[in-house]
């Protein structure tokens, strides 16, 4: 199997000095990066066949998915919202997909979307938006799943403490097990998990959380499958798409073939030879918004270790075209831009020739939205090379689950490669444990 087996085309092209000149990357210095992350990829297919990194199997799990569908089916009923509590890479993944679907994107909801329940995600804890929403929510009609792999995160146990204490001031106690659904670890003998204990109590029903898979490398669970499945995406088109990144991998003929190495050997080599600190991250498309937002965390968490890293970036195609391409173009040397783009030529409204000249947008007559859209993706990525700035391109052929699957499976892999040619664990995050301890300290002693 090959690279073009995948739903997408990545070119690195634009990051090498034949296309973007002096700035860009010898190609002898790529091939150098590429060859040193080698054994990261023998490395990953040894994980595979070993089943010790449980990320690289989830693509082929079935049983989750039925758990996930029929707990998706019995939380719903009698639904006309469904709020996800939950923050980081216990919503962004799952954002990320439902967005695919078509949540927080006006007009565009399809009639059978139409008939399930609202989707609202609550994974920034602010205090007045907590309060305003349960007291003018109907608590009847919603329901509420909470995710948290440890089960201690802070900002989701106050959410859902003060969604139980609604309920139950709204006289919906009896109905707890109906309402709340939790997303968390199984119980592990020595380990506190304050989600877990709160929501026993209430006898409210939980799935497991894979224990060796973090929060933002969760999409793919059943942490992301719920938000899919409230937007009515098909979770086992979304594991395909993962699962053809992973056989990919597993068969290239050598490391060069595997886009992954290949993306992270490319940011790996700009940001030590050409001091390339920022990555962008820039698609065409509203659905795949939150997918850039999702990509942030996980290269900031994954790699901003030890001094290492780079700052990534998310943007949005055409909007940031007028507030972010200026400081890309013409600012400091030090932007990596990904653009992200699929074939929207002849979609969305046609043009009124008349309407459109009388503009003075001749080039826009009979034309529809999506060719501008489409001249822009093309154009943009264009003008950056010009300017001798690096940029990567991601061809999709389509916007759909398979495609989804395989883009969240490439930029993780891309991830845990970049992370370990740098010698560091992309999986943990000792840095923010610091300012959890010191949250809670100052809890204890403020008054």
């Amino acid at each position: 199997m090959s690279a073009a087996a995948l739903p997408f085309r990545q070119s690195i092209a634009g990051c090498l000095e034949p296309a973007i000149g002096r700035h860009g990357l010898a190609e002898a210095s790529l091939d150098a990066m590429i060859a040193r992350g080698a054994p990261e990829i023998a490395r990953l297919a040894g994980e595979f066949d070993s089943a010790s990194l449980p990320l690289l199997r989830i693509a082929e799990e079935t049983a989750d998915v039925v758990a996930a569908v029929a707990a998706f089916e019995t939380i719903s009923e009698g639904a006309a919202t469904i709020v996800f509590f939950g923050t980081g890479g216990s919503s962004l993944g799952g954002e990320a997909l439902a967005q695919l679907g078509g949540w927080n994107i006006p007009g565009t909801a399809a009639p059978d979307q139409k008939r399930r329940p609202r989707t609202r995600f609550y994974d920034n804890l602010d205090a007045d938006t907590l309060a305003r929403s349960l007291a003018e929510i109907d608590l009847s009609s919603t329901r509420f799943v909470v995710t948290s792999k440890s089960g201690n995160t802070t900002e989701t146990l106050v959410q859902t403490i003060a969604a139980l204490a609604a309920c139950r001031a709204a006289g919906l106690e009896a109905r707890l097990p109906r309402l709340f659904l939790g997303i968390t670890e199984p119980a592990i003998a020595g380990r506190k998990n304050g989600l877990r204990a709160l929501l026993s109590a209430h006898s409210i029903p939980m799935l497991d959380h894979p224990i060796g898979i973090g929060g933002r490398f969760s999409a793919l669970t059943v942490v992301g499958l719920l938000p899919a499945l409230a937007r009515g995406l098909d979770p086992t088109l979304l594991r395909a798409g993962a699962r053809a990144v992973v056989d990919q991998l597993r068969l290239a003929r050598s490391p060069g073939e595997v886009p992954a190495l290949a993306g992270a050997a490319t940011a790996l080599a700009l940001a030590a030879e050409r001091h390339t600190r920022v990555q962008v991250m820039m698609p065409y498309a509203n659905r795949l918004g939150r997918l850039a937002h999702w990509w942030v965390q996980l290269w900031a968490e994954s790699l901003g270790k030890a001094g290492h890293g780079t700052t990534p970036l998310a943007a949005l195609g055409p909007l940031d075209q007028h507030s972010q391409l200026q400081l890309f173009m013409d600012g400091p040397r030090e932007h990596l831009v990904t653009v992200l783009r699929f074939a929207t030529r002849g979609t969305g409204p046609r043009l009124d020739p008349a309407l459109a000249s009388a503009a003075g947008f001749p080039e826009m007559a009979g034309r529809h939205a999506g060719d501008l859209v489409d001249a822009q993706a093309h154009a943009v990525p264009e003008a950056l090379a010009r300017a001798g700035r690096p940029v990567r391109t991601f061809d999709l052929d389509r916007l759909d689950e398979a495609c989804m699957g395989a883009l969240m499976m490439h930029f993780m892999l891309e991830t845990i490669i970049a992370g370990r040619m740098l010698g560091i664990d992309p999986f943990d995050q000792p840095a923010v444990e610091l300012a959890k301890q010191l949250t809670r300290e100052r809890l204890l002693k403020s008054p």
